[in-house]
């Protein structure tokens, strides 16, 4: 299977960070960038911080960059690291789909041959 070049370790971090829904709120708000972390951290229900927390881990897994504008960092979404995951997930899917497709190969014979009956 092609991940796109990313580690296992690489990975297991994307994972990481997308598994909690706070991070990935962040992901998806930093799509359309300008967001700054002081910001964010309005958004939620818990400190700055705890913010900055959740930000630094998507910043090591790669899902999110920072750019300085003035005294602020504003938040952007790596659109190619969401990718890259999405790309994983899209191959396993694939791997499951064609394991259902021969099963359903393998019932419709077994039908074939039995005539029906078992």
């Amino acid at each position: 299977m092609v991940v796109d070049q990313a580690t296992d370790a690489g990975i297991d971090r994307i994972f990481h960070a997308l598994a909690d829904g706070t991070r990935r709120d962040i992901v998806a708000l930093a799509v359309g960038g300008g967001y700054s972390v002081s910001a964010l951290a309005k958004r939620y229900p818990m400190s700055f911080a705890a913010v900055q927390k959740h930000v630094v881990v998507l910043e090591d897994a790669g899902l999110i960059t920072k750019e300085r504008r003035g005294r602020e960092r504003l938040v952007h979404t790596d659109v190619d690291t969401v990718q890259r995951a999405r790309a994983l997930l899209d191959g396993i899917e694939e791997l499951w789909r064609a394991r259902v497709d021969r099963i359903d190969d393998l019932l419709a014979t077994e039908k074939e041959t039995t005539g029906g009956k078992r």
